[in-house]
């Protein structure tokens, strides 16, 4: 997947806003105003940070060897993950998911109702 792909694909999902908190280069997706992914749009080399549970993301960087902690966050509950051996846009799409998912578990439950459209 490219930037625009993966661009397109976060914000593709229920209640998914884009922002450019940081700096003028990353760009940041939120769900019920918290943050899911960032991706920086300055490197030569795609990557993308991801929230993750701390076994999960302990688990993704043993087992692959771009994925590391996150730059910019708690390392323990984000993982940033390069394009590498292994990294298929099926489990690059798959980890955006559950970030995802992961952020809107812990919505109000009034939040939660919007992106269900109730």
């Amino acid at each position: 997947m490219n930037i625009e792909e993966i661009r397109d694909y976060c914000l593709s999902m229920p209640g998914t806003t884009e922002h450019l908190p940081f700096d003028e280069v990353t760009l940041v997706f939120k769900v019920g105003g918290k943050m899911f992914a960032l991706i920086p749009t300055d490197e030569l080399e795609l990557s993308i940070s991801l929230k993750c549970d701390p076994g999960r993301a302990l688990e993704l960087r043993e087992h692959f060897p771009t994925v590391s902690g996150a730059w910019h966050m708690n390392k323990v509950h984000w993982n940033t993950v390069r394009q590498g051996p292994g990294i298929t846009d099926e489990l690059l799409r798959e980890w955006i998911d559950h970030s995802y998912a992961l952020i809107v578990a812990s919505l109000p439950r009034k939040e939660k109702e919007k992106l269900k459209g109730r």
